[in-house]
């Protein structure tokens, strides 16, 4: 798989578009945007470069190991191949297509 890119994100939210597997639509569902390290099982929160939490997908709040490519302005440009965005529901991660379903929307 390659590297998570903001187009990339872009492209998830128009494939769940209408459902949980976005966060504007997620959100009144309790799910909270967040990004699963797949190779260490580790999940983050989505923030913002500042830390604070932020309502959609941001890359810029991921912690610089998971960095592939940053632009010359200090913007992420993508993260590491195995990270996927997903949501945190009530301490469990969820996939796009994962929190779709949990709403019973596929």
């Amino acid at each position: 798989m390659d590297a998570l890119t903001v187009e990339r994100l872009a492209e998830e939210n128009y494939r769940h578009q209408g459902t949980a597997g976005v966060s504007a639509d997620g959100r009144a569902l309790g799910f909270r945007p967040a990004f699963l390290d797949q190779a260490t099982g580790i999940v983050f929160p989505s923030r913002y470069a500042d830390g604070r939490l932020a309502p959609f997908h941001v890359l810029d709040g991921l912690p610089r190991p998971l960095v592939a490519t940053l632009h010359g302005d200090g913007k992420v440009v993508s993260v590491k191949a195995s990270v996927i965005a997903g949501f945190v529901r009530g301490g469990r991660f969820y996939t796009r297509a994962q929190a779709a379903r949990a709403a019973g929307e596929t």
